[in-house]
């Protein structure tokens, strides 16, 4: 008996489903500009452009509502992508465009407030360039249709990294924390009762931690890719000699 029943509901399936889909109309390349996970995007950059402007005078307001709403935003137009099949290659390399140069504003800034440090400034907005460039670089060479998709012999933490969201989000925004206090706590700010420090200098002290991670694993990024280029290279070398 449970044959005949198999049989009578996969055509119906098969009918259903393909009723069910409705042919989609060719777009043109300006249309890629209006998907809502891009708008989102050009929202973070005008956001984080307008911080820039008043980084220097009205820091609560820079942080509380310009320069953390751009960055926020950042875990939504990911969520708007796959919500509304939108993701797109420019919208990647937007994403991660707006996060570098965020961050790297951010830090050129304190290298001016804090300019006894200006060479680990320099050294990680170096490291944060370098090993997000390569990184994406030898994803695309190797032909993945995104740098957060990884082989499974890749490393363990950078796998967790990329491909766990939660892991992903709370690293990225505690290091945009970290940064975000250590500008503020520049600033005066009224020391909290019974800890005697600001809460600025608090933020600094819990966020350091999962900074100081979140360079280490631009270490184990850049390496990564370093490898995986020199091993593409080692192999088109390979098979070069071998037709000579």
């Amino acid at each position: 008996m449970s044959s005949p029943n198999t049989s009578e509901k996969q055509p119906t399936t098969k009918t259903t489903t393909s009723s069910t889909l409705k042919p989609q109309k060719p777009i043109q390349a300006s249309a890629i500009y209006t998907f809502i996970p891009n708008q989102i995007g050009f929202l973070r950059v005008v956001l984080m452009i307008a911080s820039l402007f008043t980084m220097q005078h009205h820091p609560k307001f820079t942080m509380c509502c310009l320069y953390s709403t751009s960055c926020l935003l950042d875990a939504f137009d990911g969520y708007a992508a796959r919500k509304y099949g939108q993701s797109t290659k420019f919208g990647a390399v937007l994403d991660m465009v707006t996060d570098r140069c965020s961050t790297c504003s951010l830090i050129v800034y304190l290298g001016v407030i804090y300019p006894q440090w200006f060479i680990a400034w320099q050294l990680l907005i170096s490291l944060d360039l370098a090993s997000h460039y390569i990184h994406m670089y030898a994803q695309i060479s190797s032909g993945s249709n995104s740098h957060k998709t990884l082989k499974k012999d890749t490393n363990v933490l950078l796998r967790l990294y990329y491909e766990n969201r939660t892991v992903l989000f709370l690293v990225c925004a505690l290091n945009e924390l970290f940064y975000m206090a250590v500008y503020l706590d520049y600033y005066d700010f009224v020391k909290l009762p019974f800890i005697g420090i600001s809460f600025p200098r608090l933020l600094v002290y819990v966020s350091t931690p999962v900074w100081a991670f979140k360079q280490f694993m631009n270490v184990i990024q850049l390496m990564n890719a370093c490898n995986m280029l020199a091993e593409m290279d080692a192999k088109n070398y390979n098979e070069i000699n071998k037709l000579n």
